[in-house]
């Protein structure tokens, strides 16, 4: 395709192709890489066991484990082929059942995720907070871009639950919590999704939360109603109104994508509907911090005990065995 006289023709699709032939070439070169080691590794073995030598074998052994991992390295990277998996994600983290809690919780979900976008070298921009009415948080929506932010991020869509002694309860009670976490990919401009604007409801208010000297002082906030869809989107975290219906637009273009992609794949599921049920029977992970310690997955069975640390952003290690099994496309 590239060596057509018109491929440049049409820049945004050639730069397209270009960033696959590129992604493409790159799996192809670590494949050879990685088969090239196996077959280094299986000559050096065979040395070995002719020479009776179990130091060798004990190196062939390490080389063995550190090619295990590029394997899994690899297999995740050739599962993030999905249309979309290049794209930025918008990630709205929603407190459920459990009131005070579960605002805390969701704070908690957030540092998690903002943990691991630090370790990966991604990079976050909030696009709505709003607090919770005595601690925690009651909703959050942010941007996360950087290489293959949706590919990593999508697999985490779906009920949180978290299992604790409540801080909040005088009484020292096990206490259940949900939160729901939705991931979208962000749209750039090749991409367009049609809005009327006699669908849409806008509303203006003034922010509540963290956001410097504008907050609480004009009405700068923007929430926008897609009403044939139900669909409802805000951003207060920008001074002007019209940078934060700027973005509030971009994450409802995002969202109504979503939900049209879904329909053509004939996997439609009505997400707002999914928002009312965030509590028991619809969770996809676990974290158990009492009466023992475990974060379990709940699609795939994976489950490791330092619970502390996913909590602190290790979530490859769960992004990786979900993408691996082929549960999330």
């Amino acid at each position: 395709m590239i060596a057509q006289e018109d491929f440049w023709n049409d820049p945004d699709t050639a730069t397209a192709k270009l960033k696959e032939r590129t992604r493409i070439s790159d799996l192809i070169e670590t494949w050879d890489k990685i088969f090239a080691e196996i077959e280094d590794a299986e000559t050096l073995l065979e040395l070995a066991h002719e020479e009776e030598d179990k130091e060798v074998e004990r190196e062939v052994e390490l080389q063995l484990n550190r090619l295990g991992q590029k394997v899994k390295k690899f297999s995740v990277a050739i599962m993030l082929d999905g249309e979309d998996d290049t794209k930025s994600a918008i990630v709205s983290i929603n407190a459920g059942a459990g009131g005070t809690d579960s605002q805390d919780w969701t704070e908690m979900l957030f540092r998690m995720y903002t943990r691991w976008i630090d370790k990966k070298g991604l990079k976050l921009q909030m696009i709505d907070y709003q607090p919770g009415d005595e601690a925690g948080i009651k909703g959050v929506t942010f941007s996360v871009s950087g290489e293959y932010s949706y590919g990593l991020l999508k697999v985490e869509s779906g009920v949180h639950r978290l299992v604790r002694i409540s801080p909040f309860n005088a009484g020292g009670k096990r206490q259940t919590s949900f939160a729901s976490v939705f991931v979208y990919p962000e749209l750039k401009d090749e991409i367009r999704v049609e809005i009327d604007e006699g669908d849409l409801r806008i509303d203006v208010y003034r922010a509540s939360g963290a956001g410097g000297q504008h907050v609480n002082k004009t009405s700068s906030a923007v929430r926008i109603t897609h009403l044939p869809t139900g669909v409802v989107v805000q951003c207060q975290q920008e001074p002007s109104q019209h940078r934060n219906k700027e973005i509030a637009m971009k994450v409802l273009q995002s969202r109504l994508y979503q939900l049209e992609k879904e329909k053509q794949n004939r996997k439609m599921q009505d997400l707002h509907d999914t928002k009312d049920d965030i509590a028991w029977g619809s969770q996809i992970r676990s974290y158990v911090l009492h009466p023992y310690r475990m974060v379990k997955d709940h699609r795939t069975d994976y489950e490791v005990g330092d619970v502390d640390r996913v909590l602190d952003g290790d979530l490859d290690q769960f992004i990786e065995e979900t993408l691996l099994s082929g549960k999330v496309k």
